[in-house]
């Protein structure tokens, strides 16, 4: 079953081959698998081998644990992957996407998620419009989270909930003066079309390069963490630099912190607003550790301009819907978040390698391995038909290219965190050979 000669872990290798015997029907519905102990003693690898195995295909949903009876193949776990399998290559609507924000959350974890589901449920909603800034106990919450996990020590009152990170954006531009915003190039898509959609110019910053002049701008919206797309984490001395250039033009810095805790190699790196909380104004998400689809997110900005985004929201009634608060304050407090922080980061630490095994013949790592997803240079045409062959396959993957406005930088942006291991390895089959 396993070849010791193949690249690759052999717990991928094992999980595969289960896989393949639920696909093809050997295993069927129901069926109980040896022990970990057992398929390891069988096969003649280590007990983790095994082990991890059954982590991945517990975590995909091809099998399920019984408390004190053993581990099963799950029903229904045939029947939803394998036709799939046997069609043509979806219409361009239903490709699989291998973006850079779809996380992985492990199916394993979804009693927590019903659980808060059913609080809000039995919760008494506010009489009218709720506190703009938020719910008073998830704006607390958040705060210790941040100062628990980013180094970040701010009061519950200095904590803004949003609809996300995008929106977070909007409300401090709306706070802010007349006048144009740097964004790093490439950068991300979404922040450069919310700065257009208010009506202000866009400025570029070189992703790679060390800003010492901010003059004549406003704000400067950075990725310090982890650069995106190129996964760049922003050195010491030109978070010094940046934060100087900003004091000499009066600038605001917004740090979007959209995937700091998926860190795999060292400990995430503290948060640049720790640096200084008068200058940078710091966004935050739930998209990447819960779903993007909660569209939830927090704004500490500078406390210059705390006031006036609230005021703003008082009477504009923006405030995020009451029950999607509601309900991640209970993920929060009672660990779900964490717990599936953890899973993916584990499972994310298990996918870039391979990722990188597979495409480092053929393309250069933009930045170091780190979230969900990763970033390769290679000329454009390459790119291009390595994103063709992927479509055809059943998957989408993003050009390096779209994220760039002067920059001329070309190549692959790709996600590996909401597909399961068969898609991966399928879609990374589908680039390489067109390589």
């Amino acid at each position: 079953m396993l070849d010791r000669t193949a690249p690759g872990p052999l717990g991928v290798q094992l999980s595969g081959a289960i896989r393949e015997l639920v696909l093809a029907g050997t295993l069927g519905r129901g069926d109980r698998l040896p022990s970990s102990r057992a398929l390891a003693a069988d096969l003649g690898v280590s007990r983790s081998v095994s082990e991890h195995a059954y982590e991945q295909l517990l975590a995909e949903g091809w099998l399920e644990a019984r408390r004190g009876s053993g581990t099963f193949v799950a029903a229904g776990a045939a029947a939803q992957e394998a036709t799939p399998r046997r069609r043509a290559p979806a219409p361009a609507a239903d490709l699989v996407r291998l973006d850079a924000g779809t996380p992985w959350i492990d199916p394993r974890h979804a009693a927590g998620w019903r659980r808060a589901w059913r609080e809000v449920s039995t919760a008494r909603p506010p009489r009218g419009y709720d506190d703009p800034r938020g719910l008073p106990e998830l704006r607390a919450a958040v705060a210790d989270r941040l100062g628990r996990t980013r180094g970040l020590l701010v009061d519950p009152d200095e904590v803004v909930i949003t609809n996300g990170t995008t929106d977070g954006l909007r409300h401090l531009l709306a706070a802010l003066p007349a006048g144009p915003v740097a964004l790093e190039d490439p950068g991300y898509r979404a922040a450069v079309e919310t700065v257009r959609g208010v009506g202000r110019e866009v400025r570029d910053l070189p992703a790679l390069e060390r800003v010492t002049d901010l003059t004549g701008t406003v704000a400067a919206y950075v990725t310090p963490a982890h650069q995106h797309p190129l996964g760049r984490v922003l050195p010491a001395a030109d978070r010094v630099a940046l934060l100087d250039a900003a004091r000499t033009a009066r600038a605001v810095v917004v740090e979007d912190d959209y995937d700091s805790e998926f860190r795999y190699d060292v400990a995430p790196v503290p948060a640049l607003a720790s640096l200084d909380r008068h200058r940078v104004a710091y966004l935050g998400t739930a998209a990447k550790s819960v779903a993007p689809s909660l569209r939830l997110g927090w704004l500490v900005p500078p406390p210059a301009h705390l006031d006036a985004i609230n005021a703003r929201r008082v009477i504009t009634h923006e405030g995020s819907p009451w029950p999607v608060q509601r309900a991640f304050l209970a993920l929060l407090r009672d660990g779900y978040v964490d717990k599936v922080v953890r899973t993916a980061r584990r499972v994310y630490a298990e996918r870039a390698p391979r990722v990188a095994a597979a495409l480092t013949p053929y393309a250069e790592l933009a930045g170091p391995l780190a979230g969900m997803y990763s970033t390769w240079l290679l000329p454009q045409a390459d790119a291009v038909r390595a994103q063709q062959a992927a479509r055809r396959a059943g998957f989408e993957v993003n050009l390096l290219s779209d994220y760039c406005r002067a920059a001329t930088l070309t190549g692959l942006v790709l996600g590996f965190g909401g597909v399961t291991d068969d898609e991966l390895d399928r879609a990374l089959a589908a680039v390489t050979s067109a390589l």
